[in-house]
């Protein structure tokens, strides 16, 4: 009988070891099956320099040629797994080596009860890397007895037994994403009907119902960007109040991506040309969206300066 991992609650992110080569390193490893791939691609997301299977012994040639970057790379991650079988020995090593200089890496290790990786790795129909002639249970086992000084060495333990996905990019974003940054980019861009709609907008918002200014003499060379321009449209009825209730209805909509773990979204307005209309909604929406909710506010008008 296997004996499940104990759950481990996810801490707060310890206090970032001394390391003098103002890089920000962190090993990323644990159980086959628990969901490397998924934390990796969230410490991406948030902008590390991630490397996968990387020998242990290829991790100070690492760090010593991104620190020669000079910044340019200041978080780098490693995925270290059994999958490197003789050599994954030698990372035991290779972090004490460090901690002896007094060079802090940090250590996420994931974990999962031993039913629930058997059920994921036959969901997807693959061996376990340490299986060999032997069956799922075995694998995991000596993949447990292989990992056992590397978690009890770990600075986090996610246990993701009981996560999906979104949960588990979640919780690596706490520990590990920068404090009030936001992990979404909303994109408002403006744009012409009869140009075409965006093919990667999101969310598509027809202003036509309001007045064009094409159609004022001393406005028609103008763009929603003058003010002479944006005060016209948003002086228009209605105007406000659809800018009122698409915010409120944008409130949820960014919630329920913050939630369901979504790092980009367009939101597309259109008007005839994308040139006076649509770009005045565009920047109102925008500003008015940055100071509302909690996402990175890109603006871009993509058809302005067309004939």
């Amino acid at each position: 009988m296997t004996i499940p991992p104990v759950p481990s609650p996810v801490p707060s992110p310890p206090p970032h070891p001394r390391n003098d080569t103002g890089l920000e390193i962190l090993l990323l490893t644990g159980m086959s099956g628990a969901g490397r791939s998924t934390a990796a691609n969230a410490l991406e997301d948030m902008n590390w320099y991630v490397v996968d299977n990387l020998p242990p012994l290829m991790i100070p040639p690492l760090v010593e040629l991104v620190a020669r970057a000079e910044g340019a790379l200041p978080k780098v991650a490693v995925v270290a797994d059994v999958r490197g079988r003789a050599m994954f020995s030698e990372l035991d090593r290779v972090l004490s080596d460090y901690q002896d200089q007094g060079i802090g890496i940090r250590v996420l290790y994931l974990d999962a009860a031993d039913e629930v990786l058997v059920r994921r790795f036959e969901s997807v129909r693959r061996p376990h890397p340490l299986q060999g002639d032997g069956t799922l249970v075995d694998g995991i086992t000596a993949e447990r007895e292989a990992l056992g000084s590397l978690r009890d060495r770990a600075d986090i333990i996610i246990d993701t037994s009981d996560l999906n996905v979104h949960q588990l990019s979640n919780e690596v974003r706490s520990a590990f994403g920068q404090d009030g940054v936001s992990p979404l980019r909303l994109t408002v861009m403006s744009f012409g009907f009869k140009y075409g709609i965006p093919m990667d907008a999101d969310h598509v918002v027809d202003v036509r119902f309001l007045p064009n200014p094409y159609w004022i003499p001393h406005l028609r060379g103008h763009t929603g960007q003058d003010v002479e321009v944006a005060d016209y449209v948003l002086s228009q009825p209605g105007a406000l109040t659809f800018i009122d209730r698409y915010l409120s209805t944008l409130d949820v909509v960014v919630e329920g991506y913050l939630g369901e773990n979504r790092t980009f979204a367009t939101i597309a307005i259109g008007c005839t040309g994308g040139k006076h209309r649509s770009v005045a909604i565009t920047e109102q929406l925008a500003k008015r969206l940055a100071d509302r909710v909690h996402a990175r506010v890109n603006v871009r008008h993509r058809d302005l300066g067309r004939e």
